[in-house]
This record gives C-alpha cells, structure tokens and sequence, in this order.
C-alpha cells in the first residue's frame, strides 16, 4: 500500500470553488462586500462583538498589539512552543519578548510559570501576555484573566489553531475561543493547512469598538472616509491619514472563500476529533499525547505524539510516504531570540517537549484507510 499523507492539507470543493467564481465574475476583487460577509459571519460563528479580517495571521498579530497600544520597550510575555509569529509580533512594534514555560501535560503556556515570571518583577514590568492555543487546545482565559487584572495586563488569544475550540468557565458557560470574553483580542489564520483555507488570510476579532476601530484604521494605510472620524471635510473624495498604517487587507475572492470554509467547519471539527479518538485508542499507554483538560473541546489542528527516537520516527513515516512534521522548535532557541538574549534561556518543559514531539496527519479528507496506516506505522516502529 503506497500512500503520500501530509500532516495537514486543504479540502476544497464544488461549493468553495462556485464561491470564488461568483466573485471573480462581480464587481469587486477586493474591498467589497465579500469581506463585510466574512467577517460577520465570523463575528458570530465566534461570538465577538466585532471581526476584522486581514491578509495573514502574522498581521493580525501585529495590528492588535499596536490596537492595545504597545510602545518600543513594552515587554510581552508568550510561550516558546509555538510559531515564531506569536513572539514577532512584538518584536514588529519595538517590544521585548518574554517568555515563560509550558504545562508538561497540556503544552500550553503554563499560568503557574506565567505568575511566577510576572511576580518576579516590579509592578509594571511587563505591558501583556500573547496565550497560544496549541494544536486547537483552548487555553483556559478566564484563569489567565484575573492574572492580568491583577497586574494591569491586556490579553491576546492566539487562536489560530483553534476556531472551533472552547472551554467552560468557572460558571457553567461555555466560551468559544476567539469569542473576546476573556481577551482583548484573538487572532486566527486562514493558511491551507489551517481549519479555514483561504490560500492566505486572517482574523481579528475583539468585544472594544475603539479597538476594533483602531484595527480597520491600520489594515488600510491608517486612511480613512468615516465622516465622523475626519477632522476635515472637503467633498466625498476626502480622505485622511491619521496614523502611519499597513497594507493589510483581505480580497473579497479570499473572503468568499472564507465563508464557505467558515460553513464547513462543524463538520470538520467533528471529523477531526474523531481521528484524535482514533489515534488516542491506538496510543494509549505506549506513546505520550496532548492531555484534554475536562472543561475543554479540542478544535485539534494537530495530533503531536512524544517518542524517544523522533528523528527515526520521523524518517521512517517519511519513507513510507507519511510526511509527519515537527511543531514546533522552541521560538526562544532560534538563532534570533538567541542574540536577543544576554544568558542562555533554558525551559525545561518547552526543551524536553521538543526533543520528541512530532504532529501526524490531522485534516478532515484523511481516509480511515490512511488513518489506519499511519497508525499501524508508528506503532510498527516505536515497538
């Protein structure tokens, strides 16, 4: 049996493909209606109040640190599994980048760590805390919230692994990542590899109608038509610039692309869980997987399993035709975070995962056939 499995791919069909048509042939390709659709269907799929979409995550990232007012200096912590991204966005904007270990168990950012960091310096030190909900698992905001409350720190979810993802909170409600309850932002990626596939893309949603206003000001050159923002008006031609602001936006053909994905999405999570079922099953008691804390519903981007010879592991999937990947290697050991530093940054936790972590195939088109394969395979090897 030959098989070419990727970790993770894109599922394009009849419906995605007759949305992105519809827009080619209409009016607009970009800066239209379409992008407005996307993004209040998000809004509600999610919960927030409001929804920006943007061209890719990383900017997504970067105009919510500058919506909550981060300045050159301004000290950030995230956690140092994760893509580099959740880090550089801080970095973007003249920050320092702090990080604080893992939970061993979940492989999300640990609070406890994250308290002990924050405590360990003066009042004010650190400006806000970036939580990455990794491989879909939601991070528990509200635990994470009265952290920040108690020190005066703004919050962005890094949801982008998890749309569809959601914890249950101290009272009973369930609180659906990226839904800004707890957060004064999340962001979420529409990458090919991602639960929504836009071919690249972005969302920003948050509960703040100043912030969301300060998002739209940024994604488009800081420019802008709103009459009750001008502080002059010429004519309907007029335009302002009112801060220095990006080239961040989203077509209306990405966008209606996105609302198709968005509609799929249930179906997805539901087909997605039940592989994590599947390969939990299968390596139970022989490999270490992610932990799923009772109050959680894991959206599962990725399926990691720890193995003690991951390099032969992963040679071997890959000559079997299972391109398995590794996510991710620790942000603070990369060769910029490195220099950034004056000592050599050790997290115990962060650098004991990466020595064994490796994702398998986790996308909603993998066949039982090929789930079967993979499983068989990796058993094969590591007995």
């Amino acid at each position: 049996m030959s098989f070419k499995i990727p970790y993770g791919r894109q599922q394009i069909d009849q419906r995605d493909i007759d949305a992105v048509v519809s827009s080619l042939t209409g009016d607009f390709l970009t800066q239209g209606p379409k992008v407005a659709e996307f993004e209040q269907a998000f809004a509600d799929y999610t919960g927030a109040n409001f929804a920006v979409a943007v061209s890719n995550a990383t900017a997504g990232l970067h105009l919510a640190v500058l919506a909550l007012g981060i300045k050159p200096g301004d000290r950030v912590i995230t956690t140092p599994v994760t893509f580099a991204a959740s880090a550089n966005c801080v970095r973007f904007a003249g920050g320092e980048v702090w990080f604080a270990d893992i939970d061993p168990e979940t492989y999300l950012l640990s609070l406890q760590q994250t308290r002990k960091l924050i405590e360990s310096k003066p009042k004010g030190f650190f400006k806000g805390i970036i939580p990455v909900d990794f491989a879909g698992l939601p991070v528990d905001l509200e635990q994470f919230r009265a952290l920040a409350d108690e020190h005066g720190l703004w919050i962005i979810e890094d949801a982008c692994h998890a749309p569809g993802g959601y914890f249950t909170d101290s009272e009973g409600e369930k609180q659906n990542c990226g839904n800004a309850v707890y957060a004064d932002c999340a962001v979420f990626s529409f990458h090919p590899v991602k639960h929504i596939a836009c071919g690249e893309g972005g969302m920003v949603t948050t509960n703040s109608e100043a912030v969301y206003k300060q998002l739209q000001l940024l994604r488009s050159h800081g420019i802008t038509k709103d009459p009750e923002r001008l502080q002059e008006h010429h004519g309907n031609w007029y335009y302002e610039m009112q801060e220095l602001g990006f080239n961040y936006r989203l077509t209306d053909i990405q966008s209606a692309l996105g609302r198709t994905q968005l509609g799929k999405n249930p179906a997805g999570l539901k087909r997605r869980n039940q592989i994590a079922t599947a390969y939990k099953d299968a390596f139970h008691g022989k490999l270490k997987f992610q932990s799923l804390p009772d109050n959680c519903y894991n959206a599962h981007h990725l399926f990691v399993v720890e193995v003690n010879d991951r390099k032969g592991l992963y040679d071997h999937l890959h000559s079997e035709g299972i391109l398995a990947q590794i996510h991710y290697i620790p942000v603070h050991t990369l060769p910029y975070y490195r220099k950034l530093s004056p000592e050599k940054l050790i997290f115990p936790n962060a650098e004991k995962y990466y020595q064994g972590c490796i994702s398998l195939p986790m996308y909603p088109a993998l066949t039982d056939e090929e789930l079967q394969f993979v499983i068989t395979t990796v058993l094969s090897y590591v007995s």
